[in-house]
């Protein structure tokens, strides 16, 4: 199933008012390309040592995790990242109940820096940055996915 896609004038409200925050102009590119262009401006805002706006935050950390579902898709692996998002992924055995066997769990930065590229999964381990159980938790081979 593919993921739903938020209204563009709410992105647009979201992406621009992080944008204004961190005192840049609007966003002036196209629509379809709104949700990409929250990743950087979100990215920006951490490396300021600004929290983030929430709405752009979520569209950010949410099509990045979209991005991954897509180029991994399965349900053996549950990738949260709170409270932004969560999405399953990786091909093999699903779970139908209960808590999954195989769950990686980070914040929203980390996320976006493993997604990008701009952190590999072994620094955000060896850090403590990263929650991951069971066998198939590891999500380098699918890193980054933009």
């Amino acid at each position: 199933m593919p993921p739903l896609k938020p209204a563009p004038d709410k992105v647009r409200a979201a992406l621009d008012a992080q944008l204004g925050e961190l005192g840049e102009p609007p966003y002036d590119g196209p629509d379809q390309e709104l949700l990409a262009a929250c990743v950087p401006v979100v990215l920006r805002a951490y490396d300021r040592g600004l929290r983030p706006a929430r709405d752009a935050a979520r569209f950010a950390v949410r099509h990045l995790l979209d991005r991954l579902a897509a180029a991994a898709p399965g349900r053996t692996v549950e990738v949260r990242v709170p409270p932004y998002a969560a999405v399953q992924c990786v091909a093999g055995p699903r779970h139908t109940r209960g808590t999954p066997p195989n769950i990686v769990e980070m914040d929203g930065r980390t996320w976006l820096l493993l997604a990008t590229g701009a952190m590999t999964w072994d620094a955000a381990t060896a850090a403590g940055k990263i929650s991951a159980s069971g066998s198939r938790a590891d999500l380098s081979a699918h890193l980054p996915v933009a």
